[in-house]
């Protein structure tokens, strides 16, 4: 049966010409395209495609296992409301936010003891991982809390592994000898090669990262905070899994993409400025169709360097932002949201509304919970993060 495709919401050309160029390479046959979609490094962000025999390195990116993770809190908004300001400062002293930021904390965990680092060949990246365990980064990855329709308090994280995700991508490009930039062939490895199995260690590996950072942080955040978790939803959004599709099983291979299959729920989050979803997957045709997949987002309008704008090297603007900052300010004064950190490139205005974004993938998932912040914790401006996703 040939390849095909499957694309939700409206894409330029370059990103579907990317999609595109992913399906024609190895052992790809189904490719889906979700509606936060955008151009990314050798396969979309909000791409997923299954591979008969081949894993693919750059459709996994290089922040293996980002993701989210979530909890609901026994906390009523209403009783933390004053105080939201001081919590928010504790979160920025206790969390550290950043590039190449290392934990004051030493966290210490079982999977520094697996075999995984032998398998992947990265034993010498441990170090350097240990002291990056529980560290948030920058770009779009945050730390916020929202309030549910029942006034309950939620905790709501986003990142992935980190340097160690980063380095483990960047050795196996080089490994297969990988070419550089956005609009290039993506980059593959046969499931039975030598270098396939090390990468699919270095992903595990990664993935575990990805949770144990990730649920440190939640936790410490809840001591900030206080009570007790009553929910839990958590999941990778950039990764590879081994998956039944039609009776036959695949790679599949989501960046930047929720898994959605019947029952199973998601995390996804809008914006700085905007409300977030809990949402899961149901059982239909079109649910099939996308690979049991969904958005991760809202998805980007404009790229980064859009956003900010350019000055030279007397201060002048050579090309001016998209949007300033008190344009962002202004809108997040109006949705009663505290910022600590952030800047221009992830203001609300520079991403899709996220209930439109959803729209089109109706009858693939339902939504359980909208969830509104009311406070957002992100590292400062002039910082750039290459683990983002």
């Amino acid at each position: 049966m040939p390849a095909k495709t499957c694309i939700y919401g409206e894409h330029d050309e370059k990103t579907i010409r990317q999609l595109d160029r992913c399906m024609e390479a190895g052992s790809a046959f189904k490719g889906v395209l979700c509606a936060d979609g955008h151009l990314g490094y050798a396969h979309p962000i909000g791409g997923v495609v299954a591979y008969e025999e081949h894993i693919s390195i750059s459709g996994v990116g290089f922040d293996i296992a980002c993701g989210n993770m979530a909890v609901r809190l026994d906390t009523r908004y209403e009783d933390i409301a004053a105080q939201a300001g001081r919590i928010l400062s504790d979160i920025g002293r206790t969390i550290s936010f950043g590039v190449g930021q290392k934990n004051a904390v030493k966290v210490d965990h079982e999977l520094f003891d697996s075999a995984l680092w032998d398998e992947a060949g990265v034993k010498d990246l441990k170090s350097v991982a240990r002291q990056q365990l529980g560290t948030v980064g920058s770009g779009n990855h945050y730390v916020d809390l929202f309030e549910d329709e029942e006034g309950f308090v939620w905790i709501g994280v986003h990142f992935g592994s980190r340097g160690l995700g980063h380095k483990i991508t960047t050795k196996h490009l080089g490994l297969v000898g990988a070419k550089d930039g956005m609009e290039v062939e993506p980059a593959l490895v046969h499931q039975d090669s030598e270098v396939g199995q090390s990468y699919l260690a270095g992903v595990k590996l990664g993935g575990l990262y990805a949770y144990a950072g990730r649920e440190w942080v939640v936790e410490r955040v809840r001591k900030i905070i206080g009570g007790h978790i009553t929910d839990s939803i958590h999941n990778h959004h950039n990764f590879v899994w081994r998956e039944d599709h039609g009776g036959k099983e695949y790679w599949v291979v989501r960046k930047g993409a929720t898994p959605a299959f019947p029952g199973q729920r998601g995390f996804v989050g809008g914006s700085m400025g905007d409300n977030a979803v809990i949402l899961h997957g149901v059982d239909s045709p079109g649910s099939a169709d996308s690979l049991y997949s969904t958005v991760h987002g809202a998805g980007r309008l404009f790229g980064r360097m859009e956003a900010k704008g350019r000055k030279n090297k007397a201060g002048q603007w050579v090309r001016p932002p998209r949007f300033t900052r008190d344009e962002m300010d202004a809108w997040l004064r109006e949705k009663g949201i505290l910022l600590r950190g952030g800047d221009v490139d992830e203001s609300p205005m520079v991403y899709r509304r996220l209930d439109e974004v959803l729209a089109y993938h109706k009858g693939t998932v339902e939504v359980e919970h909208t969830l509104r912040p009311f406070a957002v914790a992100m590292a400062g401006p002039g910082e750039f993060d290459p683990y983002k996703d």
